[in-house]
């Protein structure tokens, strides 16, 4: 990890960028993909299966004796843990439903909101180095409570031609309705315009690789809605001499272990407590499993020496995290001035690992800074908002005036007329 001591504000726009690949690059090869899907539909599919995912299909749909014989292979102490990150990630949603609103906005004028489920959503779940069945859950879960009539997932098959058990246990326990053996920009390309076997949906969820994001972006330009832009998982530990070195070291290493372009941040007023989080750093990731991804994602991480707790705040809202672990005295304290994070992990003990599986909380949240703009997925992610309105011949006298003078002030007479021929009725019927 790159060690920063005591940056000028006017260093930290360049020292805080994130590594980045510019997905556009890879357009013309993913447009390629969407134009075959789009003009051959399952042909393609199973012909870009093989080509990417090394595997010969004759089903792309995962049948009900495959998800009958998942359940089975998943052993029942991971199940119990599905069950129970299910039941905290489904209470957490539950409970963000919306209130739908009625307003009286002057006499007779009545305006309503409502929220509606998006009808057919799309899940994509990644297959590559780790079956990512906590994100079914994330995705899935709070897809159901909005009531989301379709919810079908996408995943990458098994050089056998298979799913991972526990992504099929999850999906079925979730509540997914259907579950396809495709992965990639293809998997993009088939639920963004439908082939013979999958639908078309409404809007499409989920991480994924650099062409799974190249994808999402060119099918968003036109043709269906996406969650939100996306980009390499990233954490930043903010931390005092409070801190358990060990823990803060093994929360770095939990987001280096994601993948070479991943980033972690240590920022911190004390120079010893750096010192000690590198050598938990160096000590833990010695017996690594995936040590060479995380060192390959260390080699673009920071350790950043700052001289207080404001400019350590102020810092971090700079970057704007995805992942943000407050490990310090007065957490709270320091929480209540951040303004820009995905998900904040108050305290020591509060690791980023129980937020990507069972806290409750989701976690497919903004990457590269988007965190200033966009928010993590939420229950309000699976719905729309819809507005109503009702006025009364009343309402009419009462805004009327108002609503027709300002058509004619924009010289939309069609809209003035619309107005002024129901204030001629109300005024008849006088």
């Amino acid at each position: 990890m790159k060690y920063v001591e005591f940056p000028s504000r006017e260093t930290w726009a360049e020292l805080l960028k994130r590594p980045s690949f510019d997905v556009s690059s890879l357009f013309a090869t993913v447009g390629e993909v969407i134009g075959k899907v789009k003009s051959e539909g399952d042909k393609a599919l199973r012909e870009l299966e093989l080509k990417f995912d090394r595997v010969s299909l004759e089903e792309l749909s995962v049948s009900e004796s495959e998800f009958a014989k998942a359940e089975s292979q998943v052993a029942l102490e991971l199940r119990d843990a599905i069950r129970l990150a299910h039941k905290n990630i489904a209470t957490f949603h539950e409970a963000q439903k919306f209130a739908s609103i009625t307003v009286q906005t002057a006499d007779g004028v009545k305006c309503e909101q409502r929220a509606v489920p998006i009808e057919k959503v799309g899940l994509y779940v990644p297959g590559g180095t780790a079956p990512l069945f906590s994100t079914v859950l994330m995705l899935a879960v709070p897809a159901k409570i909005a009531g989301c009539s379709e919810i079908m997932l996408c995943t990458p098959p098994r050089s056998d031609g298979s799913i991972n058990p526990a992504i099929l246990y999850t999906a079925r326990l979730a509540g997914v309705t259907k579950v396809y053996k495709i992965g990639g920009s293809q998997a993009i390309a088939a639920m963004a315009y439908g082939t013979e076997t999958v639908p078309k949906v409404d809007k499409i969820f989920g991480p994924g690789n650099q062409y799974v994001t190249a994808a999402k972006q060119m099918v968003s330009l036109s043709d269906v809605a996406i969650d939100m832009p996306a980009g390499p998982s990233e954490v930043e530990v903010l931390a005092d001499e409070s801190c358990n070195p060990a823990f803060v070291a093994a929360d770095l290493l939990s987001q280096a272990e994601h993948g070479a372009d991943s980033q972690a941040v240590l920022v911190s007023i004390s120079a010893d407590t750096i010192a000690k989080v590198k050598a938990e750093v160096d000590k833990q990731l010695s017996n690594l499993p995936r040590k060479e991804l995380a060192l390959k994602s260390l080699d673009h991480s920071l350790c950043i020496l700052v001289k207080d707790i404001d400019e350590a705040i102020d810092i971090t809202n700079a970057y704007s995290p995805e992942h943000l672990v407050i490990a310090t005295r007065n957490y709270r304290a320091v929480a209540d001035r951040i303004v820009h994070a995905g998900s904040i992990f108050l305290g020591n003990y509060s690791c980023e690992s129980a937020g990507d599986y069972a806290s409750g909380t989701n976690h497919t949240l903004p990457t590269k800074g988007y965190a200033r703009a966009y928010s993590g997925l939420n229950l309000d992610s699976f719905q729309r908002k819809m507005t109503l309105q009702e006025l009364t011949a009343e309402g009419v006298r009462s805004i009327g005036p108002a609503v027709a003078l300002m058509a004619e002030g924009e010289q939309l007479t069609a809209h003035q007329r619309a107005m002024t021929i129901r204030m001629e009725e109300v005024r008849c019927k006088m």
